[in-house]
């Protein structure tokens, strides 16, 4: 750990099945009119008129931009804004998954402090002044996004997606009601839980780790390891969901203070540049990164080897370590996670892209992170054997 650490997250969160209900005294403590950023799915299954109507309860109107159809990109972050300038707007509700948050913390920000999106990538402009409220509400237990001060959007010029980390993404409440993702289909429960899973193993592996972020990353995993598999199995099994939505706030705490590390790096490029949905690219990359790593976090790994294979106190730290990246490809399999050839990436054009992905995910400084980074020719191999890389393995589970 370097000399003295850093741990941000929202100033109320708010946690538990009807969570929900809290939005509108929430919305009136902060102001007088709300943009509500969703999408056409929360809207067709009442998600927002009933925000709207616990915003209207506590007398606060309701704007409503239901453009995110998609990853979030600057195209979304410009309707959005627009709408919130038009409709007087002085407060903004994220209501989705990760693309609907990440969309609200940048209109947030640039309705205070101006310019392009693509301006604060890299710290080269500053947020200095107080971006508008945001309460962000997720309903999916994934990306982590309620409480994170990151935020992810496609260049749409430059087919680059752009992670923005600063302060001021930070959203003032996250408001985690569990019966929100019981509408998650199987799919996405599959692939937000992996994505979930990626943020807590790569908080925990992350060069910038910390106990503070090591607490939250290890309770994370554990939580995923137990349910997941429960949640994907049976959707209405509530007890399941909520554990992967505390699951997925805490893997978001973890990284967005430990930060994340090469499957991270890898993932934004092919999301970019192949319009696959974040989760499923992390989970894509999860099992075939930890290989490639292994050998540089023995000991981390192999706590993480010990959460999912509970009685390994006699084996060795090697054996556990081992026992992590099995357990995950084991995972990954029962979900029909597929790999990339799977999903449908064809593969001239996927070879065609290695050269400007390895160059984006380096640029990205995530890679940086990973407890062992890759030269350039190494990152280009790994990406080329994800491609269509095999979950089912010889490799046994050791007891």
């Amino acid at each position: 750990m370097e000399k003295f650490a850093s741990f941000r997250v929202p100033e109320t969160i708010f946690y538990g099945r009807g969570a929900l209900e809290n939005v509108g005294r929430e919305a009136a403590d902060r102001g007088g009119k709300a943009l509500i950023v969703s999408d056409g799915i929360m809207d067709g299954l009442g998600y927002v008129s009933r925000c709207r109507q616990y915003l209207q309860n506590h007398g606060i109107p309701g704007a409503v931009y239901l453009g995110v159809e998609s990853e979030p990109t600057d195209r979304y972050v410009a309707e959005a804004l627009a709408m919130l300038e038009e409709e007087r707007c002085d407060l903004v509700i994220s209501l989705g998954g990760g693309s609907c948050i990440d969309t609200a913390k940048a209109i947030a920000v640039l309705a205070s402090n101006g310019g392009y999106i693509g301006d604060y990538m890299g710290g080269r402009f500053l947020a200095d002044k107080k971006p508008l409220p945001h309460i962000a509400i997720p309903t999916t237990a994934g990306t982590g996004s309620e409480a994170t001060d990151v935020t992810v959007i496609t260049n749409t010029q430059d087919d680059v997606k752009m992670m923005i980390k600063q302060p001021a993404f930070m959203p003032d409440v996250a408001i985690v009601d569990p019966l929100l993702t019981v509408s998650s289909p199987k799919t996405v429960t599959a692939a937000t839980g992996v994505d979930a899973l990626s943020h807590a193993v790569e908080a925990y592996l992350s060069r910038r780790a910390h106990p503070m972020t090591d607490t939250a990353a290890l309770a994370a995993i554990g939580l995923i390891a137990d349910n997941l598999l429960k949640a994907y199995d049976d959707g209405e099994d509530l007890d399941a969901r909520e554990a992967m939505s505390l699951a997925a706030l805490q893997g978001g705490m973890a990284f967005s203070n430990a930060s994340v590390c090469l499957v991270h790096g890898m993932s934004r490029p092919i999301g970019a540049l192949f319009h696959v949905p974040h989760g499923y690219s992390n989970a894509m990359l999860l099992p075939a990164v930890l290989e490639f790593s292994k050998d540089h976090c023995i000991d981390r790994l192999a706590d993480i080897g010990r959460i999912f294979v509970k009685d390994s106190v006699h084996l060795t730290n090697g054996e556990c370590a081992e026992n992590a990246v099995a357990s995950v490809k084991a995972l990954c399999r029962k979900l029909n996670i597929p790999n990339l050839k799977g999903w449908g990436i064809d593969e001239s054009a996927f070879t065609k892209a290695v050269g400007k992905m390895t160059e984006d995910a380096f640029i990205s400084g995530s890679p940086a992170n990973n407890p062992r980074v890759p030269a350039k020719e190494e990152l280009e191999a790994l990406y080329h054997s994800c491609y269509d890389y095999q979950y089912t393995t010889e490799e046994k589970v050791k007891r």
